[in-house]
């Protein structure tokens, strides 16, 4: 096997007394492709930075193969001193790398090359430092989330084009079907410590869950050996007048090794606040009409949400996505056709610009509208402090202002201000910016237990297909569709992704490529059952014996002649249990019945 090209071993690094890494170890061979896992604040980016050589370990070694080209993309690149982004990327190349890459790489991204970085928007900013890091084609890529603030286009667009890199990859991101897509191996960083799997993501939580339970089993068995010491030295023989100084001193290390287990960070406690129940009709546009001075973002569309829907919006960044959300929600009037909104609307919602939290706010202020200490939250008041817990902020945070915030903590920020608020109708703009994977499966789990209506803004593939019922895409020139389903649905019935503008300059190629060969364009199947339909179909027999073996079980109670003048409530029970589970069944027959159907109607489709 080929010794790696960057290998890290033993990394330590202590901040202010805490240690952030502590026997960290990361190999990176030629052409891997290994992503970095774990919770916000655990050392991934600063990992990173330390196998970039940005900055020094306490403690351990770090070896780079002479010779070996590495490239890192920040989270926050630094413009300073370039008059242009072509500048600004052409200054990554090597000697003798090609110069035309830089300027493709841009336009492939939207950009000309001759913006100014002083005055680029953070998406534009994340599109130049991508092209910079991409041009030289470097033995080793390491990118921290590449997808912030990048749209659907773009991100599919990067997709395909680290796939088609020679270069190792050391990748980190919140995108969850980005990390499927790309990843071949998982090093996970949980306490200061690495594990490596390799395999890529997509079996990554799985192979955490059994490391958890195994160390939880640990935890119990340690429990029991300090109870065991600890009854020795109460009841022993030999210890009712003189203790046994050896066993004294294993104890003693025993409560030093549990005391000083690293827990797990603490998991995001997420409760909604319900609000009243609003009319069946929640919101209903017809043939409205957008303009902003010459640019017609919405036309002639049309659409009615009911209680219980949940709508996601896509397309591409300036297609309309805020605006869309403002008229279906009142706050902007369309030029042309209606809006009417339902009966006991109560809306809460978080924008993706934070522009809601004023920065001079302490966290304090923020829960709590500026006066007192405690919040009203899931129909019970709780103490700033534990509700600030509930989304991992530190007590000592509380006095601390909005400024000094990381993007993170700023969205669990919003979030916590905007489930605290009585809602039936949740608007959602970007809520899975700068959130970590453990925080966005329990936003999931919100949005699909959240009893009312969800309107929804995100770039986010994976996020859409767990939480959404239908998408509203963009398609150009103000026109709007309605899909049902989640994101991968609106593929099968598209056909195709969310596409970017098309570049003024598309035409005028250079003859380099004008005279390239034609490649035949690639075969994209129009039909497939989303992960939910073939999941439900997989899991269709299991589930189907299982409410026939609980209706057998169901009879056999109701069968018995005393029961009724035995326990007449318990009677009454059974037979609605049954009734529901009969009714269960049926449907879930007719379900089971249908996907086979449409999973035939695709295996014919000749596309």
């Amino acid at each position: 096997m080929a010794p790696p090209l960057l290998h890290l071993q033993n990394i330590a690094l202590t901040f202010g007394g805490t240690p952030l890494l502590e026997q960290a170890d990361l190999s990176v061979s030629a052409g891997e492709r290994l992503c970095l896992v774990g919770r916000n604040g655990s050392g991934k980016s600063t990992l990173l930075k330390i196998a970039a050589g940005l900055i020094e370990p306490s403690d351990g070694t770090r070896f780079l193969q002479p010779g070996t080209t590495l490239r890192y993309l920040p989270q926050e690149p630094d413009f300073t001193g370039f008059s242009t982004t072509l500048a600004y990327v052409e200054a990554g190349l090597n000697p003798g790398d090609d110069e035309y890459r830089a300027r493709m790489l841009l336009e492939d991204l939207g950009l000309t090359g001759d913006e100014d970085p002083a005055r680029l928007s953070g998406g534009e900013a994340r599109r130049a430092a991508l092209a910079r890091v991409m041009a030289p084609e470097p033995d080793i890529l390491l990118i921290d989330e590449p997808t912030n603030h990048l749209d659907l286009p773009a991100i599919e667009w990067l997709e395909s084009e680290l796939k088609s890199l020679r270069s190792a990859i050391v990748l980190i991101s919140h995108d969850r079907r980005f990390l499927e897509n790309l990843s071949r191996a998982t090093v996970w960083i949980d306490r200061g410590k690495t594990r490596r799997l390799d395999r890529g993501f997509s079996h990554f939580e799985a192979w955490r869950d059994e490391v958890l339970e195994q160390e939880e089993r640990d935890r119990h068995k340690l429990d029991r050996k300090i109870a065991d010491e600890e009854h020795w030295l109460r009841y022993g023989v030999t210890a009712r007048r003189k203790r046994n100084v050896r066993r004294l001193e294993q104890l003693g290390s025993l409560r030093t090794d549990y005391r000083d287990h690293r827990k797990s960070v603490g998991d995001v406690k997420m409760v909604v606040t319900e609000g009243g129940t609003s009319g069946k009709l929640v919101a209903e546009a017809k043939n409205i009409t957008k303009s902003w001075g010459d640019q017609t973002v919405v036309r002639d569309f049309s659409i009615r949400v009911a209680r219980g829907d949940r709508l996601g919006l896509i397309g591409p960044n300036g297609a309309g996505k805020t605006t869309m959300i403002n008229l279906l929600t009142g706050v902007v009037a369309p030029d042309k056709g209606s809006v009417r909104l339902g009966a006991s609307i109560e809306l809460a919602g978080m924008d993706q610009k934070r522009a809601s939290l004023d920065p001079s706010w302490t966290l304090r202020e923020a829960l709590t509208g500026g006066s007192g200490d405690t919040v009203f939250v899931g129909g019970q008041t709780k103490h700033v402090i534990s509700y600030m817990k509930d989304f991992l902020f530190q007590p000592e945070q509380a006095g601390s202002p909005i400024s000094r915030l990381s993007g993170g903590e700023r969205g669990r920020l919003q979030l916590a201000r905007a489930l605290a608020q009585p809602s039936n109708l949740l608007v959602l703009d970007e809520p899975t910016n700068d959130l970590d994977l453990e925080t966005l499966d329990l936003l999931q789990e919100m949005v699909s237990d959240y009893p009312g209506t969800v309107i929804l803004v995100s770039h986010d593939r994976d996020f859409l297909d767990r939480t959404v019922t239908s998408v509203v895409v963009a398609e150009g020139d103000g026109l709007w569709v309605e899909y049902a389903g989640g994101y991968a649905d609106m593929l099968a019935q598209r056909g195709k992704g969310v596409e970017a503008k098309v570049r003024k300059d598309a035409a005028a190629e250079p003859a380099m490529r004008a005279s390239a060969p034609a490649q035949p364009p690639r075969q994209v199947s129009r039909k497939k059952m989303s992960f939910k339909q073939q999941h439900l179909l997989d899991t269709a027999p299991a589930r189907i014996a299982a409410m026939e073996a609980e209706i057998a079980r169901l009879r056999g109670v109701l069968a018995d002649p005393a029961l009724y003048t035995r326990d007449p409530v318990g009677f009454a029970k059974a037979g609605d249990a049954l009734a529901k589970a009969e009714a269960d069944l049926s449907k879930a027959e007719d379900e089971w019945l249908e996907l086979e159907a449409l999973r035939d109607e695709m295996a014919s489709d000749p596309a």
